[in-house]
């Protein structure tokens, strides 16, 4: 399929959808111009004759075990591979463009689990407790700080961004494999270790270069959309995939290298295997279809809304940046993003907060601590993958409402873990946490597809990721700061969340905690004008 060829005019792109690539489809009812009479299927049975009958069939002239299991190996790795071929291309993801951006998001995924498994052993266990949490600490102020600054930035950037989305994925990429690169320079065989002041910003960095392209990966995702499914379904699809390929068999992979290499040469197999990854990646966003970079018509979403924005205030300046014309997001998908940033909130102080619970635990050996991390992180991912399985074959009638039940949720299993001050009842939270989160993106997505116009959509979503990356960014902040008693630290957060939920239950009555934030604004996005 040739994806740079020019589009048919204004007719056939209304007739086929809404964005440059559904030009490939034919009509309905037609079928592909290009494609003639489907041919017969190979005969495989032991009536079949000629090269199609033996191929399949042909043994070694001495049959050994081994040459047998070999042989078995590699037709189920074939089929395994053909299986996962026809899934990425499935419901015509091949021609919109969406195969290609599922590539480069599950090579996103399993940079993120190459980099856990290099670094399991040593960024939170290589040093004391009280080390390593000033050593994060001091790192994050200096890493994710600034991308905190910058991250209202990136959606107007992205706006006005008309030609470079596809060189931005690749870049974050390109510059992990630099950071890579930076690691494994500083790497001491002789000790196993990284030198300190390399080791933490270099993988704080990479966190955020990785958050960066969830932002940039859900405003180009309505670019790719086959006609057949929706952003909620094609969102869940591309989480599914990343976490079963990229995380769990990259990650297995990533765990494999580590100990080969570790044994063999005393160089982390993890991080070479990373240092593929990122250029794989990079090659995988540049093939991403060059009309993800089309713009022209678009108009920027406004999470802020003032109903009359007084002269010089924030909202005229973002005004002029964004070039005159703001779409506001209606409160529904303002309750909607309140109650997904509060439980990203939770997921990112769960991820470093336990790291450091179980490291003070010094009764455990290292190898339990790992373990008990271990068993927190398998019941997130079985709660990431349910929740993404369980959303995207529901239909979810009142979305807002099942965000704001996923927040209780969370907000009543903060409560029960500071209550009961028990590690083990942290792993069940890992997984009610995860599902609530993956349930409530899903919801998400829908209002976000319901409610904002095809113009300011791509937008709208930039927009909500920088938001979800943010909070995740804050509870990471807020889960170093916390002493490593389970009772301090989820009080803590469980005022956040409450905070968090009164927000999002007042926004859905059309009242606010936050001028601009809340609920003070027409219920869905249509009912006025873009503000100028």
């Amino acid at each position: 399929m040739n994806h740079s060829a020019t589009p048919p005019g204004d007719d056939a792109e209304a007739r086929f959808g809404e964005h440059p690539g559904f030009y490939n489809y034919p009509p309905p009812g037609l079928g592909s111009p290009a494609s003639g009479p489907a041919p017969a299927p190979a005969a495989t049975g032991p009536e079949a004759t000629g090269p199609e009958a033996t191929e399949p069939s042909r043994l070694p002239r001495k049959i050994t075990v081994t040459r047998v299991a070999a042989m078995r190996s590699r037709q189920l790795t074939m089929q395994g591979v053909d299986a996962f071929r026809r899934a990425a291309t499935a419901d015509g993801a091949d021609k919109s463009g969406l195969t290609a951006l599922t590539y480069a998001t599950i090579a996103n995924f399993a940079a993120d689990a190459a980099l856990a498994v290099a670094l399991a052993n040593t960024l939170f266990f290589s040093a004391t407790t009280g080390e390593s949490r000033g050593m994060v600490a001091l790192y994050l102020l200096v890493t994710i700080a600034p991308f905190a600054v910058i991250a209202p930035l990136i959606g107007p950037a992205l706006d006005r961004l008309q030609r470079g989305r596809r060189l931005a994925l690749a870049l974050s990429f390109v510059l992990r494999g630099v950071l890579v690169l930076v690691l494994i320079g500083s790497y001491d065989t002789a000790t196993g270790s990284f030198i300190p002041w390399l080791l933490y910003p270099a993988a704080l960095g990479m966190l955020v270069l990785s958050k960066s392209f969830g932002v940039l990966k859900a405003a180009v995702t309505p670019r790719v959309l086959p006609p057949g499914i929706d952003l909620v379904r094609t969102n869940s699809r591309l989480t599914v995939f990343g976490l079963v390929v990229g995380t769990i068999t990259v990650g297995a992979l990533a765990a494999i290298a580590e100990m080969v290499f570790s044994a063999i040469s005393g160089w982390p197999g993890a991080l070479l295997l990373l240092l593929l990854i990122t250029a794989a990646g990079a090659w995988l966003s540049i093939r991403i279809p060059a009309w993800v970079e089309v713009t022209e018509g678009e108009v920027p979403a406004s999470i802020t809304y003032r109903e009359h924005p007084r002269p010089g205030s924030l909202s005229s300046w973002r005004a002029r940046i964004t070039g005159g014309r703001r779409q506001p997001l209606g409160r529904l998908v303002i309750v909607g993003l309140w109650g997904t940033c509060t439980i990203r909130l939770v997921t990112g102080f769960l991820t470093l907060f336990v790291a450091f619970v179980a490291k003070s635990r010094t009764e455990h050996e290292p190898a339990m601590q790992v373990a008990m991390l271990a068993v927190i992180g398998i019941a997130a991912g079985l709660g990431n993958f349910g929740g993404n399985a369980v959303g995207a074959r529901i239909r979810l009638a009142r979305p807002a409402t099942v965000v704001v039940r996923c927040t209780i949720v969370v907000a009543a299993m903060v409560v029960v873990v500071a209550v009961t001050n028990a590690f083990a009842v942290v792993a069940l939270l890992a997984a009610v946490l995860a599902a609530s989160s993956a349930l409530a993106k899903v919801s998400l997505d829908a209002l976000i597809q319901d409610d904002v116009p095809d113009a300011s959509r791509a937008s709208a979503f930039g927009r909500s990721e920088t938001a979800l990356q943010l909070s995740w960014v804050f509870g990471g902040a807020l889960g170093i700061l916390m002493p490593t008693e389970l009772w301090i630290g989820f009080t803590a957060v469980g005022v956040c969340v409450a905070a968090g939920l009164a927000q999002a239950i007042l926004t859905q009555r059309g009242r606010s905690l936050v001028p601009g934030l809340g609920g003070h604004r027409p219920e869905h996005t249509g009912d006025e004008p873009t503000q100028p």
